[in-house]
């Protein structure tokens, strides 16, 4: 997966998918965990750019620019049962931001209307969401979002099926770093 500290001048054409939350309070990090868990799943087809893109704001700017689509994965507040998954696509997301919806939704949401006025916004935004349950000072991810990150991925597989890329599964997945360490922080050895 790519850090958007390391990448952050990547602005070619085609699909971005993105992990958007903080892994360090639980399940405000199920957007960046359900990306990096269709990284270890699947096979990414060369086109499509996965991020972790964190908590950042104005950094995500340049790699946004100009893609086809933009596919963002996040933990989203929403009157709806702790653990629903919400899409949300193109016209929707603008009515998405008009209530505080993310602990980080101003920097997506000025991200997207700064890309707007200089004429370089994503043709296609989708953002594929779930409901958190609890957003304690911890790695790993409580039940019930862990019970819904397997569907979260495969709408984002779903997803990019739709776009016309076929996803294979691995053979053997890939180890998924931050499940690791929430696994080594449940058993006391993660520092």
């Amino acid at each position: 997966m790519t850090d958007v500290t390391n990448n952050a001048s990547s602005s070619s054409p085609g699909i971005l998918v993105i992990g958007m939350g903080n892994v360090l309070m639980q399940d405000e990090g199920v957007g960046v965990r359900a990306v990096e868990e269709l990284e270890c799943r699947y096979h990414i087809p060369p086109g499509i750019e996965i991020m972790d893109g964190g908590t950042t704001g104005s950094e995500l700017f340049d790699p946004m620019r100009g893609r086809k689509h933009l596919i963002i994965a996040d933990a989203i507040n929403a009157p709806s049962s702790f653990g629903t998954l919400i899409r949300l696509k193109d016209d929707q997301v603008p009515a998405f931001f008009q209530t505080k919806i993310s602990n980080h939704q101003l920097g997506v949401s000025d991200l997207l209307g700064l890309l707007q006025l200089n004429g370089a916004q994503p043709e296609h935004v989708t953002i594929i969401g779930m409901v958190p349950h609890s957003l304690q000072n911890r790695l790993g991810l409580s039940p019930k979002a862990e019970a819904g990150l397997e569907e979260m991925v495969i709408m984002l597989v779903k997803e990019l099926e739709d776009i016309g890329f076929e996803l294979k599964k691995r053979d053997k997945p890939l180890k998924a770093y931050w499940a690791n360490q929430a696994m080594l922080e449940e058993d006391g050895e993660c520092a």
